[in-house]
């Protein structure tokens, strides 16, 4: 691994290629025999660090249409902390389930689980029928696994019966020195970012841009008001940088002032103070209140100057669903990727049928999306909202980071990178945008 790592690190990363592939690397993983570690605590006091273990585990062989790839740096997305924290379920079932659909996926269906959805490297190996790319070749992986074997898939690959997101319903992800990716997740590293950085984007900027700008999204266009949750989180950062750059208009909803200022300094000028205002969705456990809905509503229509949002971009969840379909305008969509408050949602009704308003499921993107985000991140037109790294040891402390919201943007980790800053390769286009790449750093 260190023969890898040096010919990385000298710029020659051909010469990956014909070095040999270390029979195990360390990965961070998730132990089957510990799903029950956190029986009777809830969601909120299960710890991330005491699930997540840094293991030596052998390298898997890529199979036809696979690669293995030297992962450089990852970075930490929910269905990580859902992973350690073994919920919504363990992922074990996922890695059972996905055994038994070939021989091939077989060796996914392990007891333990490396996890990680996203990854910053260099590919090491490609498995047959594999022509694209090649050892040496500089990538970004993005997380949809789909061997698009059925008819399903071929309009929308996000439809294939057999999609999965890999580090999370598949073995052998992204937190770890070596990964195995299906081919048709690589794409070029964009070259003025550091590995960190370029790990950063991969998952939620895709994500982003499906929820907001693709037709299989809600389809933003010019002029739309755009109500972000979390606006300044890993999801929420992105979607404040699609709605700025697509002629769109913002309103930032945020937990404290320092937050609302990371959205002003992206150009964001309407912005929501949930903790200024107080706001309270539920007055009890099982009980919403209407008169919060309103509250909240008239705020934006304050901000917007009476208007109510075209677009609810959700993915809290359970706390602020019923908030979201109030809120947005008649005929409006409220398009949403997650639940990390909560998966079971309750609105009231009246609000969507009466009002013709859209509920829009979407999960990550299609290959197209990915590349299209990726392309613009690669041309300097959308930022990496990295704030802050940690070491492959400490991964379990970056996952509590993020389960606890105590992070801004997105939280990175360094794999084979020895520390930060290295990997660019377009000084020139990246002194350009500085100020924009280091936008999160230190928050």
């Amino acid at each position: 691994m260190q023969e890898i790592l040096a010919a990385i690190q000298a710029d020659k990363p051909d010469a990956v290629g014909e070095l040999p592939v270390p029979e195990s690397y360390r990965g961070v993983t998730v132990h089957a025999d510990e799903v029950a570690m956190f029986d009777g605590l809830d969601s909120r006091d299960k710890d991330p660090r005491k699930s997540l273990h840094v293991d030596e585990v052998p390298t898997p062989e890529p199979g036809p249409g696979e690669a293995l790839i030297a992962v450089m740096a990852s970075a930490i997305n929910y269905n990580t902390v859902w992973t350690s924290i073994f919920e919504p379920i363990p992922t074990f079932k996922f890695l059972e389930r996905y055994g038994r659909v070939s021989p091939l996926a077989k060796r996914h269906d392990l007891p333990y689980h490396v996890v990680g959805s996203d990854a910053a490297g260099v590919v090491l190996r490609t498995g047959p029928g594999v022509h694209q790319w090649k050892p040496g070749d500089v990538v970004v992986a993005h997380c949809l696994d789909v061997p698009l074997e059925g008819p399903d898939g071929h309009n929308d690959t996000m439809l294939d019966s057999e999609q999965r997101i890999w580090g999370f319903e598949t073995n052998f992800g992204g937190l770890a020195e070596v990964a195995l990716v299906k081919a048709n997740q690589l794409m070029p590293k964009p070259a003025h970012l550091t590995w960190e950085e370029a790990a950063s984007p991969g998952l939620v900027n895709s994500t982003a841009y499906r929820q907001l700008v693709s037709r299989n999204g809600s389809g933003m266009k010019q002029g739309d008001v755009v109500l972000i949750w979390g606006a300044s989180g890993g999801l929420g950062g992105y979607a404040t940088q699609y709605a700025l750059n697509g002629g769109a208009i913002p309103v930032c909803v945020v937990s404290n002032q320092e937050k609302a200022d990371i959205c002003r300094s992206m150009g964001a000028e309407l912005i929501i103070d949930r903790s200024a205002e107080g706001y309270k969705f539920w007055k009890d456990e099982n009980t919403q209140d209407p008169k919060e809905w309103q509250r909240f509503g008239k705020k934006i229509r304050e901000l917007t100057g009476g208007e109510d949002p075209d677009i609810v971009f959700e993915h809290p969840g359970k706390e602020t669903f019923g908030a979201s379909v109030y809120a947005a305008r008649k005929g409006g969509t409220i398009v949403t990727c997650a639940s990390t408050s909560g998966f079971m949602h309750q609105y009231d009704n009246r609000y969507l049928w009466m009002n013709l308003k859209r509920i829009v499921g979407s999960h990550f993107a299609n290959y197209r999306e990915s590349w299209e985000a990726n392309r613009l991140i690669a041309k300097g037109m959308i930022h990496p909202t990295l704030s802050k790294a940690y070491r492959l040891e400490d991964t379990g402390q970056a996952a509590l980071d993020v389960h606890r919201n105590a992070h801004q943007g997105k939280v990175g980790v360094l794999c084979l990178a020895p520390e930060e800053g290295l990997g660019v390769t377009n000084q020139e286009l990246r002194d350009e945008h500085l100020t924009q790449i280091n936008r999160f750093r230190g928050q």
